[in-house]
């Protein structure tokens, strides 16, 4: 009989090899040559939750089976780790506000300095951090005030696929914005804060 970590461990590789299957270009090729441009505003939203349905298996696997409890942050520092938690918790959608062409299915295939491309247009939390989704997930995890074994393998795991998923993301975005990203990528970081915001010099 398979361990409840084994069992774990595949739920969560199965919900990367999903996810990254959706998000990569050539998926939205094959869908958006099927469906044709109706499909650009439904993308996102049915994406997301194919993401949440197929990552609810491991959230309930995991809090029925957590595994021996490793530590327990004593207060008051429970509640400063899970306020940074919450804090985190709004990056994401702040991220999307911010930069919602980035995400666009038509600009996504489109290639740098065509009709169709949009510019990089640095504006809100990414004048202080490139992946604020890739920030927000590490400080979700990571400031969880207690740790079990089982939601320790998982946080590893989640944590080197998040960082393979923002590096290509990344190559991804310099094929869509060019040279423009490039510039940007020298001056801001991917996941530690500038103190001082981008300003495009």
């Amino acid at each position: 009989m398979l361990s409840p970590t084994i069992i774990l461990i595949f739920c969560l590789l199965a919900f990367a090899a999903i996810h990254s299957m959706l998000a990569s270009l050539r998926f939205k090729r094959i869908i958006r040559k099927a469906l044709g441009s109706r499909v650009d505003s439904l993308y996102m939203p049915v994406y997301n939750i194919i993401a949440l349905i197929t990552l609810a298996p491991l959230v309930y696997l995991l809090y029925r089976n957590p595994g021996e409890i490793l530590y327990v942050v004593p207060s008051p520092w429970f509640w400063f780790m899970a306020g940074g938690q919450v804090i985190a918790a709004l990056v994401a959608p702040r991220a999307l506000l911010d930069a919602p062409h980035r995400f666009r299915l038509h600009s996504q295939l489109s290639e740098p300095y065509t009709a169709d491309a949009s510019r990089l247009d640095i504006r809100g939390i990414y004048r202080w951090v490139r992946d604020p989704f890739l920030l927000s997930g590490l400080v979700i995890m990571w400031l969880t005030p207690f740790m079990t074994v089982n939601l320790l393998v998982i946080y590893i795991l989640a944590t080197i696929y998040l960082v393979l998923g923002s590096l290509h993301w990344e190559s991804r975005l310099v094929a869509q914005f060019g040279d423009e990203y490039r510039e940007y990528r020298q001056k801001v970081h991917r996941i530690i804060p500038r103190l001082k915001k981008y300003d495009g010099q």
